[in-house]
């Protein structure tokens, strides 16, 4: 069954609804381009149905039933700083061995060199840690990528690297992926289908 929000709405304390009633499915093996400009609610959307913000009305489900809270989250959510979704005192390596064990193949896919495991992450460039980032998302246990800008600030090549170590994974493993731009460009390459964030909410 897929990952589906179901008129899911948010905002943050009492301000203005940032979203209302949005709903979008993703199957498994498919890539699915979610498409807005700055502040239309796309990084909101990508965290609520990754299961980061709670909705204040409708539901996220998997399987059928409510994302699980306390344990693995299926579905992980990448976003376009990987700096800030890393522990600063943490080598690399023990960046990655927290989530799986990343298997070579894994690594050697994202051009992971072996030298930067022992490096600290303000010794790695932005696609270097993008790209331990990833590995660290790609577990065995990942059903469900949420792709948010993640390559949105690297060079042409890095970005290469990146999008055809997912779609692997996708043909391989049936990973599910949305992947969320303002770059239409980018998702018609590599996605299935491509809806816009006006096409799955209400107006706000």
């Amino acid at each position: 069954m897929p990952l589906e929000a179901r008129e899911v709405s948010f905002r943050y304390g009492r301000g203005e609804w940032v979203l209302r009633r949005a709903s979008l499915s993703v199957c498994a093996g498919e890539v699915v381009g979610l498409r807005g400009e700055s502040g239309s609610g796309k990084t909101t959307f990508a965290r609520v149905i990754a299961g980061y913000l709670r909705p204040q009305e409708g539901e996220v489900y998997l399987d059928g039933a409510p994302l699980p809270r306390h344990c693995y989250n299926p579905v992980q959510l990448m976003h376009q700083h990987p700096e800030k979704a890393v522990n600063p005192r943490w080598r690399m390596r023990d960046t990655l061995a927290e989530a799986w064990d990343v298997d070579d193949a894994t690594l050697d896919a994202l051009g992971v060199d072996a030298s930067w495991l022992g490096r600290w992450p303000n010794e790695l460039s932005g696609g270097e840690l993008q790209r331990i980032c990833l590995a660290r998302a790609l577990s065995p246990r990942t059903r469900y990528l949420i792709a948010d800008e993640i390559t949105t600030m690297l060079d042409a090549v890095t970005q290469a690297q990146i999008w055809k170590a997912i779609l692997v994974r996708v043909r391989e493993s049936g990973l599910g992926v949305l992947a969320v731009s303002h770059d239409r460009s980018l998702l018609e390459r590599v996605a299935d289908r491509v809806v816009d964030v006006e096409e799955i909410a209400a107006a706000r």
